[in-house]
């Protein structure tokens, strides 16, 4: 138990993040500050603050100041959206928590505390409402702060839950709003509007992430950037039905906040039962690149999060569809590990009687009319090649015309006598019902025992459109259903540990803290025409890091885009994440299958530095242009991306800034072309001589007569960062690499200015 919660102040505190929680008077806790850093304060200095920040009672207000805590309560007179929502039939609708006890790490607090990241645990009744309440309030070493909530029947008669939010408060300067849209083969879009009076709600009513989820929402000075502005923002880790919201209520109270979605009667507490929410993570920065290296510096301090060497995979879908055969797999299996790929994985169609998208899911037995000898003879020769071998599953859906449908219409998730419309042909298998999950994790466990399997890709490619439980009168099952996919994918992962699982929803659109806990990298997207691939990757990299991105080169006419794009950008793009290829190989010329093996030579080079470096966007220099790369944590190298996605409308456009490096530090620029040079390629004065270079195995990025071999120049980070460089002249939709490498540690600034 903790001590009594009265007089109780907390700051916890890392070198960039503060937050200040307030829970005198036994109240649930309320955040006095969440932001920049206060450093190390007395108490006395504390307590003033909360005093400062009551507000003045308004002419129609309540009588006493509203004091809004993490779980908002109407008692206080909060009129906005409130954290609880529920009854036990028709009263015990509004809540009056008294806090019993506080802990931080386990240990009881009473009065003031102050330290670094810690957990600190809220216990709270409502004798009259007969309900306990346990709040959690984290600050993680990355400085994400994250919060979450249970909430306990303590009486016989049951009460129904309709939802539970938590929120946390933002100054009155945060007055823009940015989160995402999207669509299947476009995800994650970044939309901007202002806060104003009333609610900006994003529901996720899909039962899994979607496409089009707001993803992370993020609230800040007005024009705030990736290198600029205060931001504050919220993202709800859970991969079922959820909500984020920002609100500002005519008090000028501002919050944002977020919680699962529950659907109606989904959720029913018996006696001494207990809902627990998803964590709520929040992040404070200045800029928005900030803000994502919170998220990516929590994903990789995970005792699980994977290594930086990611496998170069090859998946097999673009090249071979639904028409499995065996012989031309194994062509294309060699012709990958020739290029260096060293994960080859095997997509739909290899299973019952899936030869096309309107039957067999749910049927996850290797398909004796294309595999009669199993998959023995593809996973074996892989195997022989030095890859690893990596299979295509959907365990969370189901084809009406397959052998468990027929045998079991019951596991069919409905919310009345007839089964919703279908979706790509398909329904929701239901893996709350116990015997149906059993039968799934079994025929993916016998899969996985007989075959040696490093990697699932593990797709899901409907919504959950009312998705009940046939078996219990259609009661909502969304809640369950995310639970159970949780649940499968610990248990595969513990029968065998070191497998990897890709989460992929029609693309991305299953991206959340969520389902990370459990798999090791996410499909960005269905569609992997680099064009669009340059702002996906750009905007999913505001929550995963690159290592969590599945980034493939695919053949040069995009199979959802129909566009043509030069290997030099498909490739170019493709390397900031974990690459892949996608790509019938047997079709590809001889010059780019040469080129095509540079580009994983390249990024077998630079994968440390690619996938453990900060991610760094630059704001637009110029309408048309992207400049975006990584920097290594000790600021030695780095590698950044001019990309030309438009016509500029300036010719000369601006100059190139480079942003995250060492001030002090001087460094050789060197534009790094890969094979043969960017269509339209200017070169500026700035990077010397160039010279054609002849294929040479000792210069293994470059193999095509059309590389240029270009020196360079050196720079200080801090010139790099305010005075930048001119760029190369670009056709639209091509990229020039720059890498980035130390020189020494002693420059204030200052030289190569001539030569910008």
């Amino acid at each position: 138990m903790g001590g009594s919660a009265d007089g109780t102040l907390i700051h916890l505190m890392t070198h960039e993040v503060s937050i200040l929680l307030d829970l005198t008077e036994n109240r649930l806790p309320s955040v006095i500050h969440w932001g920049a850093s206060l450093g190390r304060i007395e108490d006395s200095l504390a307590r003033r603050l909360g005093e400062a920040s009551v507000p003045v009672v308004g002419p129609n207000s309540v009588d006493v100041p509203v004091r809004l805590a993490v779980l908002p309560e109407h008692h206080t007179g909060f009129v906005g959206r409130p954290g609880l929502t529920g009854s036990r039939g028709g009263g015990s609708w509004s809540t009056n928590f008294e806090v019993v006890s506080v802990a931080v790490d386990g240990a009881p607090v009473a009065g003031w505390h102050q330290g670094g990241p810690s957990l600190v645990t809220v216990d709270a009744r409502d004798e009259e409402a007969a309900l306990a309440l346990t709040l959690e309030v984290q600050l993680l070493d990355s400085g994400l702060v994250r919060t979450r909530a249970m909430v306990t029947n303590l009486a016989a008669d049951p009460y129904a839950l309709d939802g539970l939010v938590l929120a946390l408060p933002v100054p009155e300067r945060a007055t823009e709003i940015l989160d995402f849209a999207g669509r299947w083969g476009y995800e994650r879009a970044p939309q901007r509007a202002p806060l104003g009076v009333g609610t900006h709600l994003r529901e996720g009513r899909k039962g899994r992430t979607g496409a089009d989820a707001a993803t992370l929402l993020h609230v800040g000075t007005e024009g705030f950037g990736f290198g600029s502005g205060e931001i504050w923002a919220v993202h709800t880790a859970w991969s079922g039905n959820h909500i984020h919201y920002a609100e500002l209520t005519f008090e000028g109270q501002r919050v944002i906040g977020g919680g699962e979605l529950l659907l109606p009667g989904e959720l029913v507490l018996g006696a001494d039962h207990t809902y627990t929410t998803p964590w709520i993570y929040a992040a404070y920065g200045r800029g928005l690149d900030a803000v994502a290296h919170q998220f990516h510096r929590y994903l990789r301090g995970r005792p699980h999060h994977v290594s930086a060497d990611r496998p170069v995979t090859l998946n097999v879908w673009e090249a071979v569809y639904y028409q499995h055969d065996v012989e031309q797999l194994v062509d294309l299996a060699e012709r990958a590990a020739a290029l260096g790929v060293e994960r080859f994985v095997l997509d739909d169609g290899w299973f019952g009687d899936r030869r096309d998208d309107l039957r067999g899911l749910g049927d996850w037995v290797v398909s004796k009319d294309v595999w009669p000898e199993g998959l023995h003879p593809i996973v074996n020769r892989v195997r022989e090649l030095g890859m690893e071998f990596g299979l295509w599953f959907e365990p969370e859906m189901i084809n009406a015309d397959s052998d468990a449908a027929r045998a079991h219409p019951e596991w069919i998730m409905s919310a009345r006598t007839e089964w919703p419309v279908e979706s790509r042909h398909q329904q929701v298998i239901n893996l709350g019902i116990p015997e149906c999950y059993d039968h799934v994790l079994g025929q993916i466990l016998a899969i996985l025992d007989e075959y040696e399997i490093g990697y699932i890709k593990w797709d899901h490619n409907r919504d959950l459109i009312e998705a009940g439980t046939q078996t219990d009168h259609g009661r909502p099952g969304v809640h369950a259903q995310t639970l159970a996919v949780y649940r499968m994918l610990a248990e595969l992962k513990a029968a065998h540990p070191g497998l990897e699982v890709e989460s992929c929803s029609s693309g991305g659109g299953r991206v959340d803290l969520g389902i990370l806990e459990h798999t090791d990298r996410v499909w960005v997207s269905d569609c992997i025409d680099p064009l669009e691939r340059q702002s996906m990757l750009r905007w999913t990299g505001q929550l995963i890091p690159p290592e969590l991105m599945g980034s493939h080169i695919a053949s040069g006419r995009s199979h959802t885009t129909g566009r043509t794009h030069d290997l030099n950008f498909r490739a170019a793009t493709a390397i900031f994440g974990h690459l892949g290829i996608e790509w019938d190989l047997a079709q590809a010329s001889e010059r780019a299958l040469d080129e095509l093996g540079d580009w994983v030579r390249l990024y077998k080079d630079l994968r440390q530095l690619l996938l453990t470096g900060d991610l760094v966007r630059m704001d637009a220099v110029t309408p048309g242009s992207l400049v975006h790369g990584v920097v290594a944590p000790d600021r030695s190298e780095a590698l950044f991306a001019l990309v030309s996605v438009a016509s500029p409308l300036t010719d000369p456009v601006g100059r190139l800034r480079l942003r995250g490096l060492d001030p002090h530090t001087t460094y050789q620029v060197t534009p790094t072309l890969v094979a043969c040079s960017p269509s339209g390629l200017v070169p500026p004065p700035w990077w010397g001589k160039g010279n054609p270079a002849t294929f040479d195995p000792g210069h293994p990025y470059r193999g095509l007569e059309a590389a240029q071999d270009f020196a360079g120049a050196e720079f200080s980070g801090t010139s790099l960062e305010h005075v930048g460089v001119r760029p190369p002249r670009l056709h639209p939709d091509q990229a020039v690499l720059f890498r980035l490498t130390a020189t020494d540690t002693s420059s204030r600034g200052g030289e190569g200015q001539a030569a910008l």
